[in-house]
């Protein structure tokens, strides 16, 4: 790859010129977003590796490329060897290799691309030797870069909200005042978003626009944007007392705060937002984004909008189904790719489809056992077999809310291993989605549920069991989450999740099975609240990969029943053929 080869050399006469020994280049972009615009796609342009998670060390000698284990594959196909060592980080942890091989090295950092959280943990090590670097050799070499995009933020209606903009902000500036501070330097994008009411398309898959906010202890807000993107009806829309700047004047309006205490959640913001309050002369103090709590317990509109949206993209997700087995016994066998846009073009069709809600995992047979598999990160993407499965897992943006499911369906005869752990992965489902539990519990405490039939097995899943989901916002969503790590947040009234229990044989087949499930309130014991869930999702599962004979009478009862919701809810907004398909996928089983 000459061109790479050309651009670590360029790297590395400015390393030289910086009197800089190791130069750290991560995925993250300046909003440290999940997904980032492609003219920030810094990594990829150095490394071609354009997974969504990595990180690259250049020093005068070498070079190489930090990747977990979803990207084993896709970096070797994407990665020049010759020039990058790849390292897993399962083996070679990021920060602990750091300290064993670039001891009293002058290491080189971009402040924008890193949190503060980072730098704290690093900074342990003081043995380590950290500069800060003003501009990114990146940014001065990128020739032929992808201009940036200028759109405009959309006003998203009370109808879809539930709340105006004043409302939050006056719920959310009483927290900062709880919390003995003046005011709140907000970096994440989809905290402002839900905060003003406002949607954007500024990055892939996620309705955010680039941004950032000061949330005074008295309501008002400092928002931080390019003024092109600023639509009419603004000013009315988010309501009094909502100034826009120009984000150049962040550090100017800061230090109208000097003296003053100002939160930042060093979790979520970058080390620059930091160094821009320390400039400032205000005392800051760490603390969680005031708004991701808010953000995560939806609204009784919200709520609604939820329901209405999984309705519609049941729909979609039914022809696309109804559509594969259809052409499956034409023996009409495609690729991933093709079955992906076709999925993606039965959303595309429905009313208030704002896009993807991440990209389409289409995995057939061995590559299902990837579980974040990205077919386009192949040369040829893999194609359904018979005697396999075939796994997709997809969502959309609606204005009215966010969706994200997983099916795994049989193509031909599943072998009995494949029906063995569908159906254990299943039984943990099931046990997840009739969960009860006193409030004050939190997504770590009702992991087991899911993986407990597994693990009877000695069978496990490596990835989290649930995670939060956005309400037309991102579809990864804080602070609550269901897995083996320590995530203490009590769930509470509202949060939607995801319920996505998994099984996967290397080299042979993945499973999993997902559905979004809300937090609702069920009964008072002893004045306390009993939660559980309700399922948003209604999609059939594959009764072909159920082994009838491992289930309790009980978990019978609870795939029946969800199969007649299923039809009652959704065959009556399906083509009579899809209809069809729909009413003999969900016949009960005994």
């Amino acid at each position: 790859m000459k061109t790479t080869r050309k651009i670590i050399s360029s790297i590395r006469k400015w390393m030289i010129k910086n009197q800089i020994d190791a130069f750290i280049i991560p995925h993250d972009d300046e909003y440290l977003s999940e997904y980032i615009p492609i003219y920030n796609e810094r990594l990829a342009w150095v490394t071609n590796f354009t997974g969504s998670a990595g990180i690259a060390i250049i020093t005068h000698n070498n070079a190489y490329i930090f990747i977990d284990g979803r990207y084993t594959v896709q970096v070797k196909q994407q990665v020049d060897e010759s020039l990058f060592k790849i390292m897993h980080l399962k083996n070679n942890p990021f920060i602990p290799w750091i300290k064993n091989n670039l001891n009293n090295k002058i290491i080189g950092y971009d402040p924008r691309l890193h949190r503060i959280k980072w730098l704290d943990d690093i900074k342990d090590l003081s043995i380590l030797r950290l500069k800060e670097i003003s501009e990114n050799p990146i940014d001065i070499l990128w020739d032929k870069r992808p201009k940036i995009d200028l759109n405009k933020v959309l006003l998203l209606d009370q109808r879809y909200t539930g709340k105006s903009s004043f409302e939050k902000r006056s719920i959310v500036s009483q927290l900062v005042k709880n919390n003995n501070c003046d005011a709140v330097f907000i970096t994440q994008l989809d905290s402002i978003a839900w905060l003003l009411n406002i949607r954007g398309n500024d990055v892939p898959c996620n309705p955010v626009t680039l941004c950032h906010g000061i949330l005074y202890e008295t309501g008002d807000f400092d928002l931080f944007i390019d003024k092109k993107k600023i639509p009419e009806g603004f000013a009315k829309h988010v309501g009094k007392n909502v100034v826009v700047h120009a984000t150049k004047n962040i550090l100017q309006e800061l230090k109208k705060l000097k003296g003053k205490t100002v939160q930042i959640d060093p979790n979520t913001s970058n080390i620059w937002s930091k160094n821009l309050l320390n400039d400032s002369g205000c005392t800051v103090k760490y603390s969680d984004d005031p708004c991701s709590l808010e953000k995560a317990c939806k609204n009784e509109v919200e709520i609604k909008g939820m329901k209405e949206c999984h309705k519609r993209d049941a729909i979609a997700v039914c022809n696309f189904l109804a559509w594969v087995y259809k052409n499956i016994e034409l023996d009409k066998l495609y690729d991933e790719g093709i079955l992906a846009d076709k999925l993606d073009s039965f959303r595309e069709q429905l009313n208030l489809f704002k896009g993807l809600s991440f990209n389409t995992i289409s995995a057939a047979g061995p590559n299902a056992a990837m579980c974040h598999y990205n077919h386009k990160n192949h040369q040829v993407p893999g194609k359904i077999k018979m005697n396999s499965v075939y796994l997709f897992d997809s969502g959309g943006q609606y204005l009215d809310g966010t969706t994200d499911i997983t099916r795994t369906i049989a193509i031909g005869e599943p072998s009995q291993l494949m029906i063995k752990t569908f159906t254990l992965v299943l039984k943990g489902h099931i046990a997840l989605s009739l969960a009860k539990f006193p409030e004050g519990i939190a997504g770590q405490h009702l992991d087991t549920f899911a993986r407990q039939y597994l693990w009877d097995c000695g069978y496990d899943f490596e990835h989290g069991t649930g995670h939060g989901v956005g309400s037309y916002l991102n579809v990864h969503e804080g602070p609550q989450s269901i897995g083996k790590g320590a995530n203490n947040v009590p769930l509470k009234e509202g949060m939607v999740l995801s319920n996505e229990p998994g099984y996967y044989e290397e080299n042979s087949f993945g499973i999993r099975c997902e559905n979004l499930i809300f937090v609702k309130k069920f009964n008072k014991v002893n004045g306390k609240n009993l939660l559980g869930f309700e399922n948003l999702t209604f999609v059939p599962f594959d009764k072909k990969l159920i082994d009838v004979n491992l289930l309790s009478t009980k978990e019978k009862k609870w795939i029946n029943e969800y199969h007649i919701e299923v039809l009652n809810k959704i065959g009556p907004l399906l083509e009579f053929d899809v209809q069809n398909w729909l009413k003999n996928a969900t016949k009960p089983i005994s």
